[in-house]
């Protein structure tokens, strides 16, 4: 079982900024990549980013592309979201999740069947 923990949530105005961290409480990450989804109310849940952990290769939805940015660091076990020029649309509750299955070159993995454990979610809440 892995316990994941997010941080980082909370309000902004529209176009700043938030960073959004997720590790797995009390041990080192073994799996294969971290992703990032969130769900706004009265939608379902959406992909937002994806990054393999030991080749570091980003995914990202075509809605945040170019303002978000997935990174890892693998000395704090830690996945983080850097999430700029925020928008109204962007408000919702941000889930990380862990994935243990094989990763493979040029594959994404955008689908939540991929992620076997997930974090409680933090909410992010951007004001226009």
């Amino acid at each position: 079982q892995v316990e994941l923990r997010e941080s980082g949530g909370g309000w902004v105005q529209a176009g700043g900024s938030l960073r959004l961290s997720c590790g797995p409480y009390g041990r080192a990450f073994s799996g294969t990549g971290m992703g990032w989804f969130r769900q706004a109310p009265g939608k379902e849940r959406e992909f937002v980013a994806a990054i393999t952990w030991r080749e570091n290769s980003p995914d990202y939805a075509a809605s945040v592309k170019g303002r978000f940015t997935i990174s890892r660091d693998i000395a704090t076990n830690t996945a983080y979201l850097q999430m700029n020029k925020m928008k109204p649309e962007d408000t919702a509750r941000y889930y990380c999740a862990a994935r243990f299955r094989a990763s493979y070159s040029g594959v994404y993995y955008r689908e939540e069947f991929e992620y076997a454990y997930w974090g409680q979610g933090t909410q992010v809440t951007v004001s226009s």
